[in-house]
């Protein structure tokens, strides 16, 4: 069970461990805290030294059935003693077959619907950006302002969450736009209110009409809810009136639901909380309970690209397929239902935080998908960084594990099963975490891990 006095971390075997990681890998890696991990189930996480954890992250939303549910460990041991790797762009099997079917039958596409297989969320994206090209022959794309979808160069070229991300890596893929997203706590226009109407009317009356040329537009990639840019749901009026603008231009409609689809939001895709039919779905991290997969699905007739135009390795490698497909049917048969019910009691739990602590500023999300904005008040909403890692870091020394995302956002993206038991555990932590961070005198700031 979490601890109610502070753990002492990293334990022996922990530091010995971090010392060999900090001579080897790559300085590029941001660790919130040092966790070494030995073993999970369900809940909970154990380190190497014998701590206990809450786990309220699931590995950053990819853990989505717990931690080694059984019946996903079965399904990738039984794939694993049949055949570990035969490249799917090669040859085939029924795995991947299996997978493709399935993946078109709850994709939120009407019509035929054709996969592509990819190992990671980003190479989704990159997959889209390539057939989006392909298809409407138009050089441009655009994106939102704090919006994330990967690292790799297309990917990172979408990308517009946090400027240390792009950093020293340019030039990168030109023709990309960011336009601002409608978040109904920060209004990006600096207005009282920014409606999602008016967000889309300003990338019509001024982006379009000044700056690019919306015949030149092949796509729209939009996060349902901002991921990494702090867990933001935009308001319900900006779905209908973005989908009408790029139908009006002939610009495709991509939706990246790596970090908010497969049940997450208490829907399979969260784009269904919208009315709004997108034409590519971006999906990864959920998808396979902590196997390296992820799914570009798009409507059959933009899948006109010949042989070899698009291709890799490991993608719908046959142990991935399996997991996934197990975990879809565990998702179907309740873990949907549960994240819409227990992110429901959650969301409110965290409401009452907002009433009570007055750093703690918007709450917001669907299903398992919450984000609580740290503030330094509720009049100035200043953003408060320093506050959020303070809170992060209590939690994690008293065996709750959360991360932030955004500047100053908590996220909690538990795994789709759990309990209101789970959260009656973690709320006691977190609550006092905010009220020791509400209390500090806080210093000139320093650097926030929310900008590195």
């Amino acid at each position: 069970m979490p601890s109610v006095r502070k753990l002492k971390l990293p334990g022996p075997r922990g530091k010995a461990i971090l010392t060999r990681d900090e001579r080897f890998m790559s300085p590029s890696y941001t660790r919130c805290y040092p966790l070494v991990v030995d073993h999970a189930s369900g809940m909970r996480v154990w380190d190497v030294d014998g701590n206990e954890f809450l786990d309220f992250t699931a590995g950053v939303a990819v853990c989505s059935t717990g931690h080694s549910h059984p019946e996903i460990v079965a399904a990738i041991t039984e794939q694993a003693r049949k055949f570990i790797h035969m490249a799917g762009t090669d040859f085939y099997y029924a795995p991947q077959a299996d997978l493709a079917a399935k993946l078109a039958q709850i994709t939120p596409i009407s019509g035929p619907k054709r996969v592509f297989f990819t190992n990671s969320g980003t190479e989704a994206v990159e997959a889209a950006f390539k057939l989006a090209r392909w298809y409407k022959k138009r050089p441009r794309m655009l994106a939102f302002l704090g919006g994330f979808h990967g690292r790799t160069m297309g990917a990172l070229s979408l990308s517009a969450s946090k400027p240390i991300q792009r950093s020293g890596f340019a030039p990168l893929v030109p023709e990309v736009t960011h336009v601002p997203y409608p978040n109904p706590y920060r209004p990006p226009c600096g207005t009282a209110r920014t409606t999602g109407t008016e967000c889309v009317r300003f990338i019509e009356d001024v982006i379009f009409h000044k700056s690019v040329p919306p015949e030149e537009v092949a796509a729209c990639f939009v996060e349902p809810i901002q991921g990494e840019g702090g867990y933001i749901v935009p308001p319900d009026d900006f779905w209908p009136a973005l989908k009408r603008m790029l139908d009006r231009h002939g610009i495709l409609l991509v939706v990246d639901e790596i970090q908010s689809g497969l049940g997450r939001t208490g829907k399979m895709f969260a784009i269904e909380h919208t009315g709004v039919e997108p034409d590519i779905v971006c999906m990864a991290k959920g998808i396979a309970s902590g196997m390296p997969m992820g799914a570009m699905v798009a409507r059959e007739s933009l899948h006109t690209w010949k042989a070899g135009a698009h291709a890799n390795t490991f993608g719908g490698n046959p142990i991935a397929c399996a997991a996934a497909l197990k975990t879809i049917s565990l998702i179907e048969g309740g873990l949907m239902q549960n994240a819409a019910k227990v992110g429901a009691y959650l969301r409110n739990r965290l409401h009452q935080f907002a009433l009570q602590f007055d750093i703690v500023g918007d709450v917001r999300g669907r299903g398992l998908m919450i984000g609580m904005e740290i503030v330094k008040n509720h009049e100035t909403r200043e953003p408060f960084p320093q506050a959020r890692d303070a809170i992060v870091d209590s939690a994690f020394y008293h065996g709750l594990l959360i991360i932030g995302c955004g500047e100053s956002t908590i996220r909690f993206c538990p795994p789709l099963m759990c309990t209101t038991k789970d959260v009656d555990l973690a709320l006691p932590i977190l609550a006092d975490a905010i009220r020791h961070a509400a209390k500090k005198r806080w210093s000139s700031p320093k650097v926030s891990r929310a900008r590195i």
